[in-house]
């Protein structure tokens, strides 16, 4: 193909109001591509999309015209979203029909492979047949569970993506877990990890959020975001909060998101007695959610198993500034440990997130801390500009394009709630609270290891409980970072990707 210069693009993803929430990732990083390329973005058909943005500067198009119009004038390239959720059901028909680079959201994508089955091919045993025949007995034996509704962990472990992988044309992740994956079940297919990129949000008061939200404004608030089900670890944190409550009492939990209807966590708060500590608020709109992310002051974004997704709403609470609690699994072990405060998924993960939650309520500068690294690794890593340059350098080398350039000085519309694109000279959300207490302390403001154990020892973890305090030293030795330089201007590797 003779590539014309601007490159053209046929973007095919879902947009809001698609249950997805690819549909934000998509509706933030177009205006960047944009700046790049022409784009045209195509959706499913029966979507009707609520952002004025996208008709008002993209030509927006059916999916069911994709084929035909690449047909008569080809696109330069073709990028086909793909996660594990119905909301891709359209864009994974055309894939199968018109290939082309595949932008892997999730690893494992067997829920959705399943529903595709039954609500597209109309044919269930197609997903039985196919379980067998790349896993056997055992494949075939979660299949038959799956199909009479008895979900299991277990299908983490099947992740039906093999006809995906092999119908691209190239890949793009955005972390090093789904690519190496990837590899290993096709090890000749052009890949590239571009860090998933967000809007770095505004800094907002903390005081006047909890006002708003008639939140406590002397508590300890912790929050999750997000869909609520039985793989986000709410029981062990729940039990967690039980402890730390005795001997803390003005503290509250609050669960903003949507709730599943297969798992009970009104009866999980009631059984353990945390009604009047545990709030859900069910889905929230947008401004809702960036208030409750400024309310709290630790935020738990766990989950297992994972199906290798790299997750936008934990970028969001990364870039607020407000440290947060991951699951030591999957794409989100890549975090930097002075980032992200990473918990195993064994037998102890309860008993190390007590610890770690009484360590950041007693020391709120060692929490301040994380939440600036946090803030400035955002900002310096998953920007959006970062997210699309990435986009475009790996298809100009897969399709042999010219060097990239810029089309346009500015991204195609400005988001309303994002702060300026480049990343801050100095980590940012430093309080003047924080600043007062540094001058008049010059000692340092985070604690010494043998202090964390000592913390620790006083919740209940003694001299028996040698798998864990070790284990916590260790966390704290991590997350305890040096006086920060100021991050260098923003560079992406030629590859596209960024090294962590």
């Amino acid at each position: 193909m003779t590539q014309l210069f601007p490159a053209r693009i046929a973007y095919c993803s879902p947009v809001n109001p698609a249950p997805s929430g690819i549909a934000d990732y998509s509706e933030e990083l177009l205006p960047y591509l944009a700046r790049y390329a022409d784009v045209t973005l195509y959706l499913d058909e029966h979507l009707r999309p609520t952002n004025p943005q996208l008709s008002q500067h993209l030509a927006v198009l059916p999916l069911r015209r994709l084929e035909r119009d690449h047909r008569r004038r080809p696109y330069d390239a073709i990028l086909y979203h793909i996660g594990n959720s119905p909301a891709h059901a359209r864009i994974w028909d055309i894939a199968q029909r018109v290939p082309g680079v595949v932008v892997l959201h999730d690893y494992v994508l067997h829920h959705f492979m399943l529903w595709y089955a039954a609500n597209r091919q109309h044919d269930i045993q197609r997903y039985v047949a196919a379980m067998h025949q790349r896993y056997g007995a055992a494949g075939d034996h979660i299949a038959q569970l799956m199909i009479r509704s008895r979900f299991t962990e277990a299908a983490f472990e099947y992740p039906c993506n093999e006809d995906v992988i092999a119908a691209a044309h190239g890949l793009i992740a955005h972390s090093q877990y789904v690519r190496e994956r990837v590899l290993a079940l096709r090890p000749d297919l052009r890949t590239t990890i571009v860090p998933m990129g967000v809007p770095l949000p505004q800094v907002n008061s903390q005081h006047a959020a909890r006002v708003r939200l008639g939140l406590p404004t002397d508590a300890f608030v912790l929050a999750s975001f997000g869909h609520i089900n039985a793989y986000k670890r709410l029981e062990p944190t729940l039990r967690a909060l039980v402890a730390l409550r005795a001997e803390r009492p003005n503290i509250c939990y609050v669960l903003v998101g949507s709730v599943s209807p297969h798992y009970d966590v009104a009866g999980l708060v009631e059984r353990l007695g945390l009604a009047d500590v545990v709030s859900i608020t069910g889905y929230v709109p947008r401004a809702d959610f960036e208030a409750y992310v400024a309310a709290a002051d630790v935020c738990v974004n766990l989950r297992h198993p994972t199906a290798g997704e790299t997750s936008a709403s934990l970028l969001r609470l990364l870039g607020a500034g407000r440290p947060t609690l991951v699951s030591r699994t999957g794409a989100f072990a890549e975090l930097p440990p002075h980032v992200a405060i990473q918990i195993d998924t064994d037998a102890h993960e309860g008993d190390l997130m007590l610890a770690v939650l009484r360590l950041l309520a007693e020391h709120p500068a060692l929490a301040a801390a994380i939440g600036d690294h946090a803030r400035a690794y955002v900002a310096e890593q998953h920007s959006l500009d970062g997210a699309a340059l990435g986009y475009v350098r790996f298809l100009a080398r897969l399709y042999g394009w010219p060097a990239v350039q810029r089309i346009r000085s500015a991204p195609l519309w400005e988001l309303t709630s994002a702060a300026p694109a480049a990343p801050p000279a100095q980590p940012v959300g430093i309080t003047e609270r924080r600043r007062r207490s540094a001058a008049a302390d010059p000692s340092p403001a985070l604690p010494l290891v043998a202090d964390v154990a000592r913390a620790l020892a006083e919740v209940g973890i003694t001299d028996g409980d040698r798998l864990v305090l070790p284990r916590v030293a260790r966390y704290i030795a991590e997350v305890q970072p040096a006086t920060p330089a100021a991050p260098a201007a923003e560079t992406m590797p030629e590859d596209g990707t960024t090294q962590t």
